[in-house]
């Protein structure tokens, strides 16, 4: 979990502020030019800056552990798409109305869809789970446009400086913002009784976990999802926001909901739907993620339900 800004040392707080102005220097200086232009401009620009920052490297050996049949030029192929979408991502984030009309102009499709009109319809809360793979933000932007209004669980940045603009940009998208913790645990789960929408990333790696398989090999999993849609009889749905081959448009899509059973079994079912969707678009899924981090982890305690806060928060 990043620290609270009153934790961090002078240090940290000046190279947090000189990475934020260069952040926002660059982001800037690309809004100057054309949409169509400068979604790939910023794509290439991340990807060329890929070997120097360490992206390649965690790809690498990201891949190395999950994918070893994998070839040299088929490796590098994707340090180059990876670091390219993750480019595109932010430069999505930060151009605002023509993002959000080429999500809203995104097909839908998928079995998913099905259930989340009939779940709606019938006043029950729903979580549409997702991870980060193409752009996410996508999905949620195009699904707001017709009418599925949502709220959205997010982790803090660990730059306090340009967290606080990136909250804001991304509220722009849609509101309510979650911030990953006990308030925002509170706030959504107020939320979800309501009988609302909600959206959750769930790949990350997390402290008080499950061990899950991903790619076969165990990653420590947040089984928080699948424990608030059993709690609140919420429809658990697999969404994603699939970037297109022109690598500006994207379609959304749904896959069936998760059959309600026990929250690691559900958990195992949304990281095979993730795992399946990263399959045929590997490019787009985040390999720079530290997703793999099992050694020496000690799952945490179980603890008797105590209210409506006492599933664990993403961390």
């Amino acid at each position: 979990m990043p620290l609270d800004p009153s934790q961090l040392t002078q240090k940290q707080r000046v190279s947090y502020f000189v990475e934020n102005i260069a952040l926002r220097g660059v982001l800037g200086l690309a809004g100057f030019v054309p949409y169509r232009w400068r979604i790939p401009l910023i794509g290439k620009l991340v990807s060329a800056l890929g070997p120097l920052v360490g992206f390649d490297r965690r790809i690498r050996d990201n891949l190395a552990l999950t994918c070893p049949e994998l070839t040299k030029p088929e490796v590098h192929r994707l340090c180059r798409e990876v670091s390219n979408n993750a480019g595109r991502t932010i430069a999505e984030l930060y151009a605002g109305a023509p993002f959000v009309d080429r999500a809203k102009a995104a097909p839908i499709s998928g079995d998913g869809l099905k259930a989340l009109e009939e779940t709606r319809a019938s006043g029950r809360p729903v979580i549409l789970v997702t991870g980060h793979f193409g752009n996410y933000d996508a999905a949620r932007a195009g699904l707001i446009s017709r009418g599925f209004s949502m709220g959205a669980l997010y982790r803090r940045m660990a730059n306090p400086f340009f967290n606080t603009h990136y909250v804001r940009t991304i509220s722009h998208i849609g509101t309510p913002m979650f911030e990953q913790g006990r308030r925002g645990m509170v706030e959504m789960v107020r939320h979800l009784k309501k009988g609302g929408i909600i959206a959750i990333v769930a790949d990350l790696h997390v402290h008080d976990g499950e061990l899950i398989d991903f790619f076969g090999t165990q990653a420590v999993t947040s089984t928080v999802p699948a424990e608030l849609a059993l709690k609140y009889n919420a429809a658990l749905i697999p969404v994603y926001g699939v970037r297109q081959e022109n690598g500006l448009d994207f379609e959304i899509i749904l896959n069936p909901e998760i059959p309600a059973s026990d929250p690691v079994t559900m958990t195992r079912a949304i990281c095979d739907d993730l795992e399946s969707m990263v399959r045929r678009h590997m490019g787009q899924w985040f390999w720079i993620h530290r997703r793999w981090k099992t050694l020496g982890f000690t799952p945490a305690p179980k603890k008797p339900s105590k209210g409506e806060t006492s599933a664990k928060p993403q961390s």
